[in-house]
């Protein structure tokens, strides 16, 4: 089940439960610090597990057509069961029904890190395309791919 999170607090409990069981895309401290208290003021989705957070996706808007997943995380052991592409639906109709014209998503370019590959094929199963490619945006180590999918 998808529940839309209104309350602060318990945002930023789901997030930091959920990112700390994922050091392998979490593991830089103060990045993770600044997503779980960035998760306050956006909006904000779980997937439960009868009443458990498995995992959350929360979104910024970053024009009147677009809407960012800014934050995404799945506990470790409910990855390939589904609530990744629960999460994703859910907000699939969440833009529509706002208006959005377009998802979008950054993560580390294809080919750096098998971790990030994982992701990469998780954003193309899920209908995002390769949009572009910042080789500098975060730093030189981790080149931003940008994906975008049209709602």
């Amino acid at each position: 089940m998808i529940k839309e999170i209104k309350d602060n607090d318990l945002k930023k409990h789901i997030t930091r439960n959920i990112l700390r069981d994922l050091p392998e895309w979490f593991g830089i401290e103060e990045y993770t610090e600044d997503y779980i208290e960035k998760s306050a003021y956006y909006p904000f989705f779980a997937a439960y597990d009868d009443d458990l957070p498995v995992g959350f996706v929360y979104l910024k808007e970053t024009s009147p057509f677009t809407i960012e997943i800014y934050c995404m995380g799945v506990l470790k052991k409910y990855h390939l069961k589904g609530n990744g592409k629960k999460l994703m639906d859910y907000i699939s109709i969440y833009a529509k029904e706002k208006n959005y014209k377009f998802i979008q998503v950054k993560t580390v370019k294809q080919g750096k890190y098998e971790t990030y590959d994982k992701t990469n094929e998780f954003y193309r199963n899920s209908g995002f395309y390769e949009l572009e490619v910042f080789p500098d945006l975060w730093d030189k180590h981790n080149p931003c791919q940008v994906f975008v999918k049209a709602v």
